[in-house]
């Protein structure tokens, strides 16, 4: 497995690339947002891991490059700033996942591994299907009742995993758990934010709503007749 580490700290850098190549990954490091901006762009990866402040460009900057070339390839961002809003331009801009510093190696290596193994589980394609909604999980595609739909990379893996789990009820701690492979913050909204952007995009346009509410309890994707 090939990382790109792009990170300016060089402290932070060098225990990062330390223990993923302890753990077997091959890790190339970049310090500046441009670099790492065209060592994304010109070289095969399994991961990305992208620090959102960074010099000469910054990593929202670098992660709407990689997005408009490449929508398969996992973002992991790392970074300092942990509110919900900077969650939530990390996840808009395209981010797999978010891990805020100070962080425990243990719990990065752990996000790695779920992004790679998530990775090569899609790698494989499969076609999910509910009532005139599609999922391609290889060709990362949407479509409803013909139409394509564009998605984040976040809004396509809270999708998937409604569809993966259709008629079953979903409560926000299990889609943090199987989503954002993340810490739930129970005061945090975030969820129902990312679920309020999906239904906008596949059901506000169509007559028959697939994504429900259950109130006190979480979210369903079902047909309802």
């Amino acid at each position: 497995m090939k990382i790109l580490l792009i990170e300016d700290e060089p402290k932070v850098s060098a225990f990062i690339r330390r223990g993923l190549e302890e753990e077997h990954y091959e890790v190339e490091v970049a310090y500046d947002g441009t670099f790492g901006q065209r060592l994304a762009l010109t070289h095969a990866y399994d991961l990305i891991i992208l620090d959102v402040i960074l010099p000469n460009q910054s990593g929202l900057e670098v992660l709407r490059a990689i997005r408009q070339q490449d929508q398969q390839v996992p973002v992991l961002m790392l970074t300092a700033l942990g509110t919900t809003t900077d969650k939530l331009h990390g996840f808009d801009g395209g981010a797999d996942d978010y891990l805020v510093k100070p962080f425990d190696f243990a719990e990065l290596l752990a996000r790695v591994k779920a992004l790679t193994r998530r990775r090569g589980q899609t790698a494989k394609g499969a076609v999910l299907t509910l009532a005139d909604l599609n999922l391609d999980t290889a060709a990362k595609t949407v479509t409803r009742n013909g139409q394509p739909i564009k998605l984040t990379a976040r809004e396509f893996n809270l999708l998937e995993l409604f569809m993966r789990n259709r008629g079953r009820v979903l409560s926000r701690a299990e889609i943090a758990e199987n989503s954002w492979e993340e810490s739930f913050d129970s005061g945090s909204n975030v969820i129902d934010v990312y679920v309020n952007y999906l239904r906008n995009k596949i059901d506000k346009n169509f007559p028959t709503k697939l994504i429900h509410t259950v109130v006190g309890m979480g979210y369903v994707l079902r047909e309802e007749g």
